[in-house]
């Protein structure tokens, strides 16, 4: 490996978001008239004038920003946007009644759906805790933990583990199929585990560090597959592995059949998600200060797995999904996968010392910066063919928003500039 080399990506990536990404959302985002974030922005960066403001984009946002703070950019100017963030999120979108949060609010804070999804719930938790470390406002920390009691009390399988997931606003269990109720999910207990990383990093508290414990566990034993160690999407309550269908409650821009599931559905992995797990179960590790020299086969599995079937040798980029055994399904390329296959590529690097997965991580890097960067506006494409041709090009929406694209470019600068120091 060569330091220059490393230093010239590093210094581009840097100058991307500090130049592009970070100024595209800062001068925009910010709602004066009503509080919280403005998320939906066309191809040009221009307000699209959708009137929703989902908990999912709200709480990312927030931990975008927070995070940015933390690690030292903006001079201070991240951590006022932030508090403004906070204060809607806590003062407009906190249920007074039943506690938690609402799941959709139109732009002035008014309730749309008042439904109890764990996905945005887990954001929650993450968001606020970061806030808290970032800037010390105790606000964060106090409704992280108060969201926090309310999963453990409420969405705790007591019989087969884990968590359910999707709830009316009084937490009572929502129906099976497209509702959701009978349904776990890889996405939920993946986001659970961040979530809790970063509690227990802002609180210390050993109720946090065990259920961290707790849902690495099942990620291990009941969500990745016990052969190949790639992550299975969704189960029924007894971890029998589940189709893959749409919820009516969306997380995101998915692509499912018209009948609303996925072709493949029981033998189907996702690259983005496998570095992702890897990556965040390796700061959950460091976080909890626990021995990783166990978990060392499981990063390389992982690692090989997506350098073996997810990178795209020919035209750059991540594929989109393939088998738990090999091959590829999708060979499209989704912003998000690129995101954090950039940082679980330099993790294999730093933990495993292998060259290989360096390679892979120049691979898409080149892909990011010359297909899938908007030139000109700053933001990511969410979605192209396999040869980076745009094929949707929005900027900003509830699924797509900021956390992914701001997060890897400020880890990704991070695992160089330790590459660097180790040379």
């Amino acid at each position: 490996m060569d330091k220059n080399e490393i230093k010239a990506l590093r210094d581009e990536a840097y100058r991307h978001l500090t130049t592009e990404l970070l100024p595209f959302w800062t001068s925009r985002m910010k709602d004066e008239k009503y509080g919280g974030y403005i998320t939906h922005f066309d191809e040009n960066g221009n307000d699209t004038g959708e009137d929703e403001k989902s908990l999912i984009a709200q709480t990312r946002c927030l931990y975008t920003l927070s995070s940015a703070h933390r690690a030292g950019y903006g001079d201070g100017e991240l951590a006022e946007l932030a508090k403004h963030g906070a204060d809607f999120i806590i003062n407009r979108m906190w249920d007074e009644e039943y506690g938690g949060f609402y799941w959709m609010m139109d732009r002035k804070g008014n309730v749309k759906i008042d439904e109890k999804i764990i996905y945005g719930h887990s954001f929650a938790i993450y968001s606020l805790s970061e806030y808290t470390i970032a800037t010390g406002d105790p606000r964060g920390i106090e409704y992280a933990r108060k969201v926090f009691d309310l999963i453990q009390k409420y969405c705790t399988d007591t019989m087969y583990g884990g968590y359910w997931e999707m709830f009316h606003r009084d937490w009572t269990l929502k129906g099976p199929g497209s509702a959701g109720g009978d349904r776990k999910t890889l996405d939920v207990h993946m986001h659970l585990m961040e979530a809790f990383t970063t509690l227990y990093e802002a609180s210390h508290e050993d109720v946090h560090r065990r259920k961290l414990l707790e849902v690495i566990d099942i990620l291990n034993k009941r969500i990745n597959h016990p052969e190949y160690k790639t992550g299975i999407p969704q189960f029924f309550k007894d971890w029998t592995i589940a189709h893959q269908i749409k919820f009516d409650i969306i997380w995101g821009w998915d692509r499912f059949s018209e009948d609303g599931q996925k072709g493949n559905a029981t033998d189907n992995t996702c690259f983005g998600h496998n570095a992702e797990f890897a990556w965040l179960l390796n700061n959950a590790l460091e976080v909890m200060g626990a021995d990783k020299q166990k978990y060392m086969e499981l990063f390389r599995i992982i690692f090989d797995h997506t350098v073996d079937n997810g990178i795209d040798r020919e035209y750059g980029g991540v594929f989109v999904e393939g088998p738990h055994s090999g091959g590829v399904y999708d060979r499209e390329k989704e912003f998000w996968q690129q995101a954090e296959v950039l940082i679980g590529m330099l993790d294999g690097v730093l933990l495993l010392n292998d060259e290989k997965y360096w390679d892979a991580y120049k691979n898409v890097h080149r892909f990011v910066f010359d297909k899938v960067i908007n030139k000109g506006v700053g933001e990511w494409y969410p979605l192209l063919t396999r040869k980076g041709e745009p094929i949707w090009t929005h900027m900003g929406h509830s699924w797509k928003i900021n956390y992914h694209t701001v997060r890897s470019m400020i880890q990704s600068i991070d695992r160089m500039d330790a590459l660097m120091k180790k040379m």
